[in-house]
């Protein structure tokens, strides 16, 4: 048996999954991740702070299984018996959710209940601990709401994935009230950082800079230039989803930097870093990237969370520009 305080995490293999766990392990937790079964590798993430099963003093254990499959789940919290979950898990592509919805739902909307009837049947059931859980919500519930938005702005979403948070949201209240489990949603506006999957776009518009410059490719093909999103650093909005769970009661709270720039204005910081002024040149616009039903303007108001987490972003947009295009440009230039 062990003193730590034990943690759950769902999508560790994730960006957001792999700088938690990283922050975990720092504040001495003993971290469980659960990671679906693939024929190729997917640690790539936490490669850096995977531990052998065959090391003594072990910190982190992972385990096979899947937000779509509510006997695992159920298993792994009977068995675990974590104080903390974070349910990162999700298929959390904006666009591709258009293309196959019902996975989505089922994943990312469904994924969450099951975690939750799982944590009832264990403190029903003579569980000794009493469970805290933190839903990763997302701006995207929002959808065409006027910014900024706030904990009290009204969900107008505008994608399956959107759709299916707001679901995942809503069933995380419900269960705090009517079952008492502590539970906690961070709504997160976008964050990102060199762990960004290389399909969404800032790490796209990164990259594709980074092999421009080196010749391997002439153009990068983009969606909608003048989305405006309100970008910060994922691993300070970790810190925000630890921090909700160690307050005395469960809430509910928007995480985000304050500050919104268009896509167009990302491109454009991001070439002007390696003094490249005429992006237009590098960049084409490719009407399948355009979604469906498009979220145009999305501006955190995250005056709750410093009010009472004492929490605020520190990266800002130019700070984050370069902490990633910096990563890219070397980390083409080695591979190639």
């Amino acid at each position: 048996m062990t003193d730590k305080k034990i943690a759950l995490v769902t999508g560790i293999t994730g960006q957001d999954g792999s700088y938690l766990a990283e922050l975990l392990l720092s504040k001495g937790y003993e971290v469980h991740g659960i990671i679906r079964r693939a024929s190729t590798f997917n640690t790539g993430r936490i490669d850096h702070i995977y531990q052998s099963i065959h090391q003594e003093e072990r910190q982190l254990f992972l385990h096979h299984g899947d937000l779509a499959d509510a006997n695992t789940v159920r298993k792994l919290i009977h068995q675990i018996e974590p104080e903390e979950i974070y349910n990162l898990g999700a298929q959390s592509h904006v666009r591709v959710s258009f293309d196959i919805p019902e996975y989505t739902a089922n994943i990312t909307g469904m994924g969450t209940l099951r975690i939750l009837e799982a944590i009832k049947d264990y403190q029903q059931n003579g569980g000794k601990k009493k469970i805290k859980f933190y839903q990763a919500s997302s701006s995207e519930m929002f959808g065409d709401s006027p910014p900024p938005q706030n904990e009290k702005t009204p969900f107008r979403p505008r994608s399956p994935y959107g759709c299916a948070k707001v679901f995942a949201y809503h069933t995380a209240v419900n269960y705090r009230e009517a079952y008492g489990i502590f539970a906690c949603n961070g709504i997160l506006f976008n964050h990102e950082s060199p762990r960004r999957g290389e399909t969404f776009v800032t790490r796209k518009i990164t990259r594709g800079l980074a092999r421009i410059v080196i010749g391997q490719i002439q153009k990068i093909y983009l969606g909608n230039l003048e989305a405006r999103r309100d970008w910060g650093y994922a691993p300070e909005y970790m810190e925000a989803a630890q921090l909700m769970l160690q307050q005395l009661e469960p809430d509910d709270y928007v995480i985000g930097t304050g500050e919104n720039h268009s896509v167009k204005e990302f491109v454009e910081a991001v070439f002007k870093h390696v003094g490249i002024n005429n992006w237009q040149d590098y960049v084409e616009i490719d009407p399948r990237y355009f979604r469906p039903t498009e979220v145009e303007n999305l501006i955190a108001d995250a005056g709750k969370a410093k009010e009472k987490l004492d929490w605020q972003a520190k990266t800002k947009f130019d700070d984050l520009v370069k902490i990633m295009t910096e990563f890219d440009l070397k980390n083409v230039q080695r591979s190639f």
